[in-house]
């Protein structure tokens, strides 16, 4: 990879990672100016128009053939005709212009306007006319009349498009690309004839109901799809978050709420109205929804706004009761150890809590020493193009280390350095108690030969317990080993220190790098993860 293009792409995933905010800066990447970067604001996502899931080509690649006792039999419809008995007879025949189809020995028979479910009557009453007995017909329309249709209005490709005559408005809609979603109205599809309105078609009564009317269209009929009308933005929890029309200037929030269907969860409507140059904010049990009334370019949020009542908290380890209790809400530490069966092998004094609001904060602490750190890298100044090639080398090491953490996952563990004052502890919802059993080995790894579990010995110190390990790797910080205990207290020992039964030592790889504020970002970050993720992981 040459220099521009190692360049280009640090400074990609820089920008991705930023999340793409708003801001100028003079960026110089492995010492070498690159000059003024702006990361462009991604825009903010817009909500779904409700409805506009139909037109994605399945209207338009297929055309209703099927049976409908309702069609009109019109000029160009192909008629399929037998007779049998004393006079046989087997023919299709077009309708011509003057709406008839002929018949041999029969003559013209009229069948424009005649309902489709009638046309067998209309042919065997014409038969019997003739032949009075022993003749009988079977009469079916066998292909509807081609036609040509303008589709116009707010739609994303007006034009004119060829179908048949039975086929639907959908069809026709989503041959022309569908209804334009940020102009067209889902409610006001309108069917003109001669230029007059023939048929007037609701797409939302087809979506929430599944009715929708069995129009006939003909030669150089036009399909107007109407401008929006009011609209309302829907999110939080419902199933269908989007944009919903809706006719007129107000409509109770109980018929939003029937097409945006909110989840089971959903306690309250937010509402914030723009009223003027102001944007006011409302709030409304969802009870309530039939008497609150919502106008056009309001946002409705739904929401749960529940009260706590209880927590679920998890026993884990050995433990002999039940795993899974129920606390109230405002539980303490000491309400669930009330509830604890240890096992005789458990070693209580070292209980363990991980809590998801923890973890998720380190995370989000691990990530900012990320971005500060790739920041450090990809400004770094050099004073020779062989320093640069150097240091473009370097952040490309740094970026795939940060890639690889930003993985890992962090235990959230609430550290207990003394159980006697941890029992006033709140719980949370969620949080998970591990009542570790007594551990008669001392545990080694991180930049160790061969990381394993050894015996506890009273005598053995911390290098004694490296040393049955096989010592140190190449990569290993000499200087630094933390030492773990069951309780999740970690600190930095001194290699004369004797361990106690249970704990664990970890040795971290050394950082590196020509950079000493690069050096002391990879180190922190290393720290981190270790003490977070029982991790030790090298560059």
């Amino acid at each position: 990879m040459n220099h521009t293009a190692a360049k280009s792409s640090l400074l990609d995933r820089m920008g991705h990672r930023a999340g793409h905010r708003l801001s100028t800066a003079a960026v110089v990447c492995a010492g070498l100016w690159i000059g003024t970067v702006v990361f462009a604001a991604e825009p903010a996502p817009t909500a779904p128009v409700f409805g506009a899931q139909m037109f994605n080509g399945r209207f338009a690649g297929q055309s209703f053939s099927g049976f409908n006792p309702d069609y009109q039999i019109a000029p160009g419809d192909r008629v399929s005709v037998r007779l049998w008995g004393t006079f046989t007879l087997e023919s299709t025949q077009a309708v011509d212009a003057q709406g008839n189809i002929f018949l041999p020995s029969l003559g013209p028979v009229r069948v424009q306007g005649v309902r489709n479910g009638e046309l067998g009557a209309l042919i065997q009453n014409s038969v019997k006319r003739v032949y009075r007995a022993s003749v009988y017909s079977y009469a079916t329309l066998e292909a509807a009349q081609p036609v040509k249709v303008y589709v116009t209005g707010f739609v994303r490709q007006p034009g004119l498009y060829n179908g048949l005559s039975s086929d639907s408005v959908l069809h026709y809609l989503d041959l022309a690309g569908g209804i334009d979603t940020d102009r067209g109205s889902y409610l006001a599809v309108d069917v003109l004839r001669n230029g007059r309105p023939h048929a007037s078609i609701d797409l939302y009564r087809f979506l929430l109901e599944g009715r929708m009317e069995m129009l006939q269209l003909h030669d150089g009929d036009t399909i107007f799809v109407a401008p929006r009308q009011a609209s309302v933005r829907v999110a939080g929890d419902v199933a269908n978050a989007g944009t919903f029309e809706f006719r007129g200037t107000g409509i109770p929030a109980s018929q939003i709420l029937a097409m945006a269907q909110p989840k089971a969860t959903a306690t309250h409507i937010s509402i914030v109205r723009q009223v003027g140059p102001e944007r006011r904010s409302e709030h409304y049990p969802i009870a309530d929804a039939a008497t609150v009334r919502i106008g056009n370019g309001d946002e409705v949020t739904l929401m749960s706004d529940k009260v706590p009542g209880t927590i679920l908290v998890r026993i884990e380890g050995a433990h002999r009761g039940e795993r899974s209790v129920v606390l109230p809400y405002g539980a303490k530490l000491s309400d669930a150890m009330a509830l604890l069966r240890p096992a005789p092998q458990a070693q209580l004094e070292a209980l363990q809590v991980f809590r998801k609001s923890i973890a998720t904060r380190q995370k989000e602490m691990i990530t900012l020493s990320l971005d500060k750190l790739e920041t450090q890298v990809l400004t770094a100044r050099s004073a020779t193009s062989e320093e640069a090639a150097l240091r473009t080398r370097e952040a490309e090491l740094v970026m795939k280390f940060t890639s690889r953490v930003r993985t890992i996952e962090p235990k959230g563990q609430l550290v207990l350095p003394s159980l006697d004052s941890a029992g006033q502890t709140l719980l949370e919802d969620g949080d998970t108690l591990v009542l570790p059993e007594r551990s008669s080995q001392v545990t080694v790894h991180g930049e160790v030969l061969f990381p394993l579990a050894i015996q506890h010995d009273p005598q053995r110190t911390v290098a004694s317990y490296i040393g049955l390990a096989g010592g140190y790797t190449q990569n290993a910080d000499t200087s630094r080993v933390l030492r773990m205990a069951l309780n999740g207290t970690v600190t930095e020992t001194r290699l004369d220190a004797i361990p106690s039964q249970g704990e664990e030592l970890m040795v971290l790889p050394a950082a590196g790098a020509k950079n000493i504020e690069v050096t002391r970002g990879i180190t922190q970050i290393l720290y981190q993860i270790a003490v977070v993720a029982k991790i030790a992981l090298g560059l």
